[in-house]
């Protein structure tokens, strides 16, 4: 069994086994949404649920697909945020050296696709999706990378992560400055004295998480009534998790071995363990638990449920596009997206890419070459997750919203096929010289 060496090969690992559910699900919301069946899609995820108290102001009633996106994707962005700081403190962000290729990638997977959106909408019905096109989707990509297998060289999936985390960031940005409504100041001072508080505690290295969870709650819904979108709500309170042990490591490897002598000591045939060993085991949790930092302890633990639930829930809410000619008929927005995405991508990350290293700005992650970077340049322009939530802010109220989706789908789908293609041929031909010139 090959044991991952390092956080970021950890996260690769998570992130691809859920992409193939996240595709799964994809296809199911699209089936459905276009079956005989159709109407029942629509209405279940239109059904309205209200949380509170009624006949005050103390209730918050939404369709359950807003639930979905703006109350179940907090914690799939507090996730994320949890990967910025773990990439920050202890991964590819540690240094300027090692940030600095992935860096200018993602900046150019931001900055190009926008502008060639914009270029081509020309101020035309859709202008608002400009954000559309500038995100890439971790789990979808590194699960198509994911299929060809170990001839990948782990510094091009690092590479690949480094900057999708990095296109996240930038994503977050934008959806808090220029897809949030009027901003009630009140209830963002209230929400950012928690979040000071949390950061205050942090910084004591005390941490609850049942304290966690109410001012959370808290906070979201703060940041609801504040016109900021909720979503960063779960960035802000990631960022204010403790990152420190609770315990140094040389007393973690002495009580380690004080229940490992115990248990060996009362050592017990039979399926039963003894108390004592009992024991042992359980003190041997508890100190484990206690050497993790809450950080890794969240990022651990949240890692499934992200994967397996969340992000299918949201695609299963969110990919059901019923496709018909009203839908069709927006043809030049579908264009402009799917173009965006996929020239503006592979354009922008490599062109900028390779500027950095002929400026000798950046170096070249070990293993890798430009062919390879271009390959991965065109699995950057896959954005299902993220593009599709933008789409949602930008057209929530827009009878655009079904043709941004469409626009989404074939940009996400060529640049895979495209990528899957080309790092194929380019992988295959390295193995094939290695084996004609080996070392």
């Amino acid at each position: 069994m090959k044991i991952a060496k390092n956080p970021v090969e950890t996260f690769i690992n998570k992130s691809t086994s859920g992409s193939f559910i996240l595709l799964l699900f994809t296809v199911i919301a699209l089936v459905w949404a276009n079956s005989p069946w159709q109407e029942t899609y629509h209405t279940f995820w239109n059904e309205t649920f209200a949380i509170g108290f009624s006949n005050t102001d103390f209730i918050i009633e939404k369709p359950l697909y807003l639930w979905v996106n703006d109350g179940l994707m907090t914690i799939f962005f507090f996730y994320v945020g949890l990967e910025i700081k773990r990439e920050i403190l202890d991964g590819e962000l540690t240094t300027m050296r090692k940030a600095s290729m992935p860096i200018f990638a993602a900046l150019g997977g931001i900055v190009v696709p926008i502008a060639i959106f914009l270029l081509l909408n020309d101020q035309d019905r859709g202008a608002s999706g400009w954000g559309i096109p500038m995100a890439t989707d971790i789990a979808f990509s590194l699960g198509i990378l994911n299929l060809l297998g170990k001839r990948v060289p782990l510094g091009l999936k690092i590479f690949l992560t480094t900057f999708a985390v990095i296109d996240d960031i930038g994503a977050i940005l934008v959806i808090a400055t220029f897809y949030s409504h009027t901003i009630h100041f009140t209830f963002l001072f209230i929400a950012l004295g928690i979040l000071a508080v949390l950061a205050f505690l942090a910084y004591k290295k005390f941490h609850s998480k049942y304290l966690l969870l109410i001012c959370g709650i808290a906070v979201w819904v703060l940041f609801l009534e504040s016109g900021i979108h909720p979503t960063i709500a779960g960035v802000l309170l990631a960022l204010v998790i403790p990152s420190s042990r609770n315990m140094n490591l040389d007393n973690f490897f002495k009580e380690i071995r004080s229940s490992l002598n115990i248990f060996k000591k009362t050592e017990k045939k039979g399926i039963v363990l003894s108390d004592k060993q009992q024991d042992a085991v359980d003190k041997i949790n508890l100190i484990t638990d206690r050497v993790q930092t809450p950080m890794q302890q969240l990022e651990n633990g949240l890692s499934g449920w992200v994967a397996i639930v969340i992000m299918p829930i949201f695609a299963l809410a969110n990919a059901g596009i019923t496709i018909n000619l009203d839908s069709l008929s927006q043809t030049h927005l579908i264009s402009q997206i799917a173009i965006a995405m996929l020239v503006g991508k592979v354009v922008g990350i490599s062109a900028f890419s390779y500027l950095a290293y002929k400026l000798k700005i950046a170096v070249l992650p070990t293993g890798i070459n430009f062919k390879q970077i271009l390959g991965v340049s065109f699995l950057g322009g896959v954005g299902f997750t993220m593009s599709l939530f933008i789409a949602e802010l930008a057209f929530r109220s827009d009878d655009l919203l079904t043709t941004s989706k469409i626009g989404i789908l074939i940009g996400t789908l060529v640049a895979g096929v495209a990528g899957y293609l080309i790092l194929r041929f380019q992988l295959k031909k390295k193995e094939e010289e290695k084996a004609t010139f080996p070392d």
